[in-house]
Order: structure tokens, then C-alpha cells, then sequence
């Protein structure tokens, strides 16, 4: 946006001293609006020259104020230019507080992190718009994000205008070396405070992105999932203590209906009903997005289910299954591989990837049909967790043979 200012020094008559002497004020006129200022020096009125704005003569006394004039038009186009340079649209009311030095409270990091975050836990409080989990990964984000502040700055806060990309790329090594995170995790974490970043952006409170030109690629990652071999291995095994069974039982209900920890956790018998064809569907909503999940209840999924509904806790409270703790769960869970000889690093969430592939995916359900059992926003995402299996494209090959086979040219 064009802009103009320029600089003028009188010597102003009205305000003639007793001894004589006349204050020589500067008159700043940015964009045609004027500012008067006293510059706190007087001079004699014949010795004043209007024309140049200086005082005349060769005098000490004349060099030091006529020096001082100068230094205060350096000032002008000094503080024009930092403003330019830091993207301030430069007019009257901005000028003009830069140049008395009138500056607002700065604005903190945490402060505003926990801002957001106590605004977040209001709406969830009020049945709207984010989850529970949702809370705790921008708490535990607000957590790490302090700790670096701490590591880096020895403070407990930092006004926002000093981020930048030094803080971003700083940070990114931070999580990797001092926390130990995976290079996605580091960059969930990230893009949680990148969050709160662009949020003071757009209320003009930071006028650069200093995550601008900060590489947000995750690497892919090559989803485990379990074989059909490995699932009958679990399904048939019988363990001699009740805990592990109850376990197996668990995570096996996940790999034929594709629910996560929590919503298996939560999963009551009322969302159990008939669906359009007459057969029993799962009607709910996962805990993480909110989003719905409406999935057909095969038959291995439905003998657990009949099997658990007059089990101790689950009648009284309504749930399907006696969900233990995630880090109990997943315990046991290494427990059950060693048993049954899997050498994966078995834990709940692999239910939800054998759901996607092995169990829907390998058997030629479309990825669109696995996409809304899943409860996921977009195929994008589904496609993450959906790898097809090498004998799923061996069986597909094996037809194209068969059909290329029967079409030999004569």
C-alpha cells in the first residue's frame, strides 16, 4: 500500500518563552495527517530560518541543534523502513505509535495455547465440536511446547512476535532428540501449535508464518496388520488364564468390526440393532472425530458379543464388552503373541488395521464401503491404513491369467 511522509521543523511563535526564545517543534505529515511534536529545544527568532528549518549561523550551539534536527529525520525514515520491512501497513495511527513508543502488552505463547485449549475444553463440556481426546493431545502438545520454552530460553513464556523459524526448526529437533518422537509424531505435535499459530495470524497479532518454508511431510509408514494365518492362530488359541481369554475375545471383536480402543471401550448394547438388511449392524460414533460408524456385525464379531452379554459388568452398565485399561490391553496383548507365537509388536490399534486389510480390504470389499465402517472423514485417510496384501494381488493376477490364458491368439 503507497504511503507518504514527510518532515518539517518550525520554530513555533505562540509559545514565545520569557527569556525570548521559541520551542522548535517537528511536524511529521503521514498520508496528510499531521503530528506536531515539541523536539524540547528554542532558539532565538533571528536566528531561526524558516525556509531551511534549521538554525543559521556556525555556532556550537547551532551545530548541536541543527545535528539533533538531523538525527531526528534519520529517526523517521528509520523506523518507515522497519515497518516496511516487518509488513506494518504504515499510516497515521501506526506511525504515530511507533514513534511515541507506544507499544500494547505483549502476547504469550502459553498464555494464548491455554486460551485456546480452555476454550476447546468449554465446547466439549457444552457437546460440540472437538472430544476428549482431542483435549488431551493439545494439552499434552502444551506440555511439550512449554518444556522446549524452558529448554531453549530458560523462561517460562515467550512473546509471540519472537517466533520464528529458528523456534520451528529448533523445536522439530527438540521432540526428536530430547523427547525421543518419531519423525510423524514430532510433526503432529508441530502442527498442533501450528494451529495456534495461524490463529494469531489471522487476527493480525503476527504478520509472518514462522513455520513458512517448514517441511510438514510425513513419512509413510508401513501399517502392520495381521494375516489371516496369525488371526486363526489367536482365534483358536485357548489360554489357562481367564484374563487373557477375556483380552483375546476383545481384540478379536475390534478385527471383525474395525473399532478403536475407545469406542470398543464405550460401545454400549443399545448401538447393537437391525439394520437394512434385516442382520445386526453397529450404529455409532467414534469418540476421536465424532463422526458416525455404521458396520454390519459379522458373524465371529456376533458370537463374542452373545458371549459376554450376562458377563459380570457388562449387564449392569450396559457395555458389550469388559474393556480393561489401554495400557492393561496392551500388555496382555504382547502376552497373547508370545503365546501364540507372533512375533509382531502386537497391540490394539493392529485390530483396526487387520479390519481394513485382511478382514474387508484382501476380500474384495470396496475401500469406499471400508472408508464409512471406519468412521474416516475422507478416502484419503482410509488409504493410509489400507494396504492391500500380497495375496490379495496374487489372487488378482491369477484371474487376469486365467482370462488372458482363455484368449490365445490362434
Amino acid at each position: 500500500m503507497e504511503h507518504h511522509i514527510s518532515v518539517l521543523f518550525y520554530a513555533r511563535k505562540s509559545k514565545k518563552t520569557s527569556k525570548g526564545l521559541y520551542p522548535i517543534y517537528i511536524r511529521l505529515t503521514i498520508n496528510g495527517q499531521r503530528l506536531d511534536q515539541s523536539i524540547q529545544r528554542y532558539v532565538d527568532s533571528g536566528l531561526w530560518s524558516a525556509a531551511s528549518g534549521r538554525v543559521k549561523g556556525n555556532t556550537e550551539q547551532a551545530r548541536q541543534v541543527n545535528s539533533y534536527l538531523d538525527t531526528l529525520t534519520s529517526k523517521v525514515l528509520k523506523l518507515e523502513r522497519e515497518m516496511v520491512l516487518d509488513g506494518i501497513p504504515v499510516n497515521f495511527e501506526s506511525f504515530r505509535e511507533k514513534w511515541l513508543g507506544i507499544t500494547e502488552a505483549p502476547r504469550m505463547l502459553m498464555e494464548i495455547f491455554q486460551q485456546h485449549n480452555d476454550q476447546m475444553e468449554a465446547l466439549i463440556r457444552a457437546g460440540k465440536d472437538f472430544s476428549p481426546g482431542t483435549l488431551d493431545r493439545y494439552n499434552t502438545c502444551r506440555d511439550h511446547v512449554r518444556a522446549f520454552i524452558r529448554w531453549k530460553y530458560r523462561m517460562e513464556d515467550i512473546d509471540i512476535k519472537r517466533l520464528d523459524f529458528e523456534f520451528a526448526t529448533d523445536l522439530e529437533f527438540w521432540f526428536k532428540t530430547q523427547r525421543n518422537c518419531s519423525h510423524n509424531t514430532t510433526l503432529k505435535y508441530i502442527s498442533n501449535l501450528k494451529k495456534i499459530v495461524n490463529a494469531c495470524i489471522r487476527k493480525g497479532w503476527l504478520t509472518k508464518d514462522p513455520f513458512a518454508g517448514f517441511k510438514m511431510t510425513k513419512v509413510e509408514i508401513d501399517r502392520e496388520a495381521l494375516t489371516e494365518t496369525e488371526l486363526d492362530k489367536i482365534r483358536a488359541k485357548v489360554f489357562p488364564i481367564d484374563r487373557l481369554n477375556i483380552v483375546r475375545d476383545i481384540f478379536l471383536f475390534s478385527c471383525y468390526t474395525g473399532l478403536a480402543y475407545a469406542d470398543v471401550k464405550k460401545l454400549r448394547r443399545t448401538e447393537i440393532a437391525p439394520g437394512v438388511d434385516g442382520n445386526f449392524w453397529i450404529f455409532t460414533n467414534r469418540q476421536k472425530t465424532d463422526t458416525s460408524s455404521r458396520i454390519p456385525l459379522l458373524p465371529p464379531a456376533q458370537v463374542i458379543v452373545e458371549k459376554y452379554k450376562d458377563f459380570p459388568g457388562c449387564y449392569d452398565s450396559g457395555h458389550v464388552l469388559p474393556v480393561l485399561s489401554n495400557q492393561k490391553m496392551n500388555a496382555y496383548l504382547k502376552e497373547i503373541a508370545d503365546c501364540c507365537g507372533i512375533s509382531k509388536n502386537l497391540t490394539f490399534h493392529i485390530a483396526r488395521h487387520t479390519f481394513a486389510t485382511t478382514i474387508t480390504l484382501s476380500n474384495g470389499v470396496p475401500i469406499e464401503s471400508v472408508s464409512k465402517m471406519l468412521g474416516h472423514r475422507n478416502l484419503k485417510t482410509t488409504q493410509h491404513y489400507a494396504k492391500v496384501l500380497d495375496r490379495k494381488i496374487s489372487d488378482d493376477m491369477s484371474q487376469l491369467k486365467i482370462k488372458l490364458g482363455g484368449n490365445k491368439a490362434c
